[in-house]
């Protein structure tokens, strides 16, 4: 069986009824979206979704899972996501799918974080996929120049012949850092560039990391 539906069919049995749910973005994330739609339909589960993205909303909405705004919910009871990388410490790096911004303020809002991986995206150090930085469209190339000037070999992400933009209109910048040591410290650094959005790396927010390898085999990684 695929990794990405074991871990994300399994993430889906933490929802209970009732629960408001943030609902992640990418491949891994789409199994569990799929596995809530099933059991909204034969189990009647009820529970109201916030989704990460545009891709997920519509998701979500095809599957008859029942969604909010911000303006309705404040607050989750858990969130259910991918990441593109782990490290020990469970600190994060996402963007992959160019929903970090919205997957960041989603995940900030919940009471628990539960990120589904495959194999692959567990690290012993943070970096080795490059970090993606979500920058204002405006000056965007002052916002590169000062990522190139910190060694930190930003490319404007691309999607065909145009340059890939995000839900919230802005550009995202991948970063090729090499190893990150110190996530914490070079979020903060990036934060306070102006013209920086938001970053990839998803500090101290991760409760539970779900695994699963090409065997099958499911790992629970916890703070």
């Amino acid at each position: 069986m695929n990794p990405k539906q074991i871990v994300g069919e399994k993430a889906s049995e933490y929802v209970q009824n009732g629960m408001k749910v943030g609902l992640g973005t990418g491949s891994t994330a789409y199994f569990m979206v799929m596995k809530l739609g099933e059991r909204v339909r034969n189990e009647g589960l009820d529970i109201i979704g916030i989704p990460t993205s545009r891709a997920t909303e519509e998701l979500a909405q095809e599957q008859g899972i029942k969604l909010a705004t911000f303006e309705e919910v404040q607050d989750l009871d858990l969130t259910i996501d991918g990441a593109d990388e782990f490290n020990p410490d469970l600190q994060l790096i996402k963007g992959g799918g160019g929903a970090l911004l919205r997957e960041k303020l989603v995940a900030s809002i919940s009471r628990k974080l539960i990120v589904i991986t495959d194999a692959r995206k567990q690290v012993n150090v943070l970096g080795k996929f490059p970090l993606p930085i979500e920058v204002v469209r405006f000056g965007w190339e002052i916002t590169f120049e000062r990522l190139k000037a910190l060694r930190l070999n930003p490319i404007l992400r691309m999607e065909g012949e145009e340059a890939f933009i995000t839900d919230n209109s802005n550009y995202i910048l991948d970063c090729h850092v090499g190893e990150i040591h110190d996530p914490a410290s070079l979020h903060e650094e990036l934060k306070s560039m102006l013209g920086v959005v938001e970053t990839g790396l998803f500090i101290d927010m991760a409760s539970e990391v779900i695994m699963a390898d090409n065997e099958g085999n499911v790992q629970i990684f916890s703070k």
